[in-house]
């Protein structure tokens, strides 16, 4: 008998019983899979553009900046001589204000727990500095979900996904065979294709289909609703 979730039918729920059978990790990205950064994010490149007295988009205009490496964006915006300019700007904000300008998407603590039920282990994989994903993670009472939390360094290291997912894996000691990378750009697709990792690839975030599939991805979660459902597949 399936318990859990309502939606998921009998067939469905077995398949997912089954993964479960042995260990299956889930790598979550943050940005844009777990919760929703734009204002935080754009609000912050917005800032760090005016103190450089450069011509300040809307944030719908930079939502391309969610997810890809601060400093490459910064590299698009302004030239790679003032780049880390930029990024030092944006984090002069971001640690005080602007990482907390964010919400958890609809029903993610509810699926995280689920996941945890049926003997899942859950790992966040994030570019973005391990120092604020621990901070927002805490800040929206998400930490006690994952054992770990991977994520960059202020220098940059590990900014790309295929680096960050083959230190996580190496670190946990898990076969890429019994984990799902879970992400919403292109960038997520690659690192965990590169890894031999499965991935699902949400449409709720901030890349798109095209983008994804461009990448390599074949599965989909058009709202963080449809996730557990595309997990058991």
């Amino acid at each position: 008998m399936c318990l859990w979730p309502d939606s998921l039918s009998a067939g469905e729920c077995a398949k997912f019983r089954a993964k479960m059978t042995s260990p299956h990790a889930f790598f979550f990205d943050l940005d844009g899979t777990l919760t929703d950064p734009k204002p935080g994010i754009t609000g912050c490149i917005q800032y760090a553009l005016e103190r450089l007295g450069e011509p300040v988009p809307t944030q719908d205009a930079l939502e391309w900046c969610i997810g890809p490496p601060l400093l490459a964006n910064f590299e698009k915006l302004v030239g790679a001589e003032r780049a880390q300019r930029g990024v030092d700007l944006y984090r002069e904000r971001f640690g005080d204000v602007g990482l907390f300008e964010n919400e958890v998407y609809p029903g993610i603590p509810a699926i995280l727990s689920g996941l945890e039920e049926k003997g899942a282990r859950l790992f966040v994989a994030s570019s973005k500095p391990k120092v604020y994903v621990d901070r927002i993670l805490d800040h929206f009472e998400l930490m006690p979900h994952f054992e770990r939390v991977y994520g960059s360094e202020l220098d940059g290291t590990r900014t790309d996904k295929r680096d960050l997912l083959a230190y996580a894996l190496a670190e946990e000691g898990i076969a890429a065979a019994d984990t799902t990378m879970i992400g919403d750009r292109g960038a997520d697709t690659v690192g965990a294709l590169h890894n031999e990792m499965p991935f699902l690839g949400v449409l709720y975030g901030y890349g798109s289909r095209e983008e994804l599939e461009a990448a390599g991805a074949t599965r989909f979660a058009e709202e963080p609703s449809d996730l557990i459902e595309a997990l058991a597949g």
